[in-house]
């Protein structure tokens, strides 16, 4: 589920960082608390701040879904430096895993309005396609920013019943070598769950890459 709060007047951020969310006198909590970090979905220059999460049935979770419209929250931050690359001669190569995305989203939109000279490479790995957040958005942005691309990829389509002609199974080197043929020195970013982040990041490392080109942020209990 995606939620949508109000941007507070002169709250600025850079796509791909976070921010710390707190329940204000909510009617039911729990030993999580209340208050979970959440990267921005929304681009810096969207009039409003979204955030995107899998729903479990926590406390946290049941408030956030069932508050009612006008709900104030306490919003600090932005944190994290999980953020483009001010060097555009260099191929930027993301790889999320399911609701991972989310920072990916905020990046694409930005650079896209933007016009951004960064060559963009988005793998984003789901089970099926109806468990890929913003894939649609994500495919229909390739029209208008010739410097992105989506290699979307599902790695359980048997149980799907949605058509589908793209790439199948986790990603690799494989893959990584199919789609980043003249990539320019990339530097890759890794978000989603902590044994697919720490998989990715392997993976790189044997291929050599080097570990100041990688950068992550993981997905706990999302």
């Amino acid at each position: 589920m995606a939620f949508r709060f109000e941007k507070p007047p002169g709250w600025t951020f850079t796509a791909g960082q976070y921010l710390d969310l707190t329940l204000l006198n909510p009617p039911e909590t729990d030993a999580e608390g209340d208050i979970r970090s959440f990267t921005i979905a929304s681009a810096p220059e969207e009039d409003t701040l979204m955030i995107a999460t899998r729903m479990r049935d926590t406390a946290f979770k049941r408030v956030l879904k069932t508050m009612a419209i006008g709900t104030a929250v306490k919003l600090e931050g932005p944190s994290g430096d999980l953020i483009l690359s001010g060097d555009a001669a260099r191929t930027a190569v993301f790889l999320a895993g399911g609701i991972g995305i989310t920072p990916f989203r905020s990046m694409v939109v930005h650079a896209a309005r933007h016009h951004l000279p960064h060559r963009l490479v988005l793998f984003y790995s789901n089970r099926r396609p109806e468990d890929a957040a913003f894939l649609e958005e994500l495919q229909a942005l390739q029209a208008s920013h010739p410097r992105y691309t989506l290699v979307a990829s599902m790695s359980e389509m048997e149980k799907s019943r949605q058509r589908w002609t793209g790439e199948t199974g986790f990603i690799d080197q494989a893959m990584l070598a199919r789609h980043l043929a003249g990539a320019v020195l990339p530097v890759y970013y890794i978000a989603g769950p902590p044994g697919m982040v720490a998989a990715m990041h392997e993976m790189l490392i044997t291929n050599q890459v080097k570990d100041a080109d990688i950068h992550a942020e993981e997905f706990s209990g999302y």
